[in-house]
């Protein structure tokens, strides 16, 4: 690299890259050891899912099983996971969004 001469230091630029590529492992790591819940009509039905949006479990309330009305409950399970995958969505953004923007500043990515 000539000094002022505006050219990026390669091995600057790929120890950049690999502390980010390490930084977004771990990050995507802490999202899948991660729980978040969500829940439909009044907590009758709550969701869990991991940070990385897999449905890890379903707590339905025996009062919100009617016989007669099975639409209903579907609705309820729909919902706390929608809401719970919700959750998973806003804590993808807090721990992955700051390194999405950090890649945006390295020349020559696509971000």
């Amino acid at each position: 690299m000539i000094p002022g001469g505006g050219q990026p230091n390669m091995q600057q630029l790929l120890q950049q890259a690999q502390k980010m590529q390490q930084d977004l492992a771990a990050a995507q790591q802490e999202l899948a050891e991660t729980d978040v819940e969500g829940s439909a009509g009044g907590g009758l039905v709550k969701a869990t899912v991991s940070g990385a949006g897999e449905l890890k479990g379903l707590v339905i309330d025996p009062r919100a099983v009617d016989p007669e009305d099975t639409e209903t409950l579907a609705d309820l399970v729909l919902a706390a996971v929608r809401d719970a995958n919700g959750s998973a969505q806003e804590l993808q953004q807090q721990k992955l969004g700051p390194l999405a923007q950090g890649l945006g500043g390295m020349p020559g990515m696509p971000f």
